[in-house]
This record gives C-alpha cells, structure tokens and sequence, in this order.
C-alpha cells in the first residue's frame, strides 16, 4: 500500500467520525465538525492520486495516441 493509500484510509476513517459527531485527532492536530469541508477536500485529492497511482500514470501529463 502506498503513502497515499495510507493517508487516505486515515482521511476516510476521520470523515467517518467527524460525521457521526466525534473529535478525530491525528498526530498534533484535532478535528471536529468545522474541519468537515477540509478533511473531504484533501480525501479527494488523495482519491485522485491513488488512482493515479493505481492507473500507473502518476506524474504523467499526456498519453500517446494510438492510431492502429
């Protein structure tokens, strides 16, 4: 499992407590019901870059065509 898969799982599991009411902490840092928008937009982005990750194309900014 990569970095991101990691932190995302972590991102999901506080996504899942902040909804149902409760104070997630992680490391230094708490969040609570105001950080909802913050913690969703960063499970996004890390949702993104595990697809990316798992399509192979991370960092890739282009695809080759195919003609044939």
């Amino acid at each position: 499992m990569s970095t991101a898969s990691d932190l995302l799982a972590k991102y999901l599991a506080a996504e899942s407590a902040i909804l149902s009411g409760q104070e997630v902490r992680m490391g230094d840092r708490s969040l609570k019901m105001a950080d909802l928008a913050e913690v969703r937009a960063e499970r996004q982005r890390l949702e993104l870059r595990v697809n990316a990750e798992t399509r192979g194309t991370a960092g890739a900014r282009y695809q080759t065509a195919d003609f044939s």
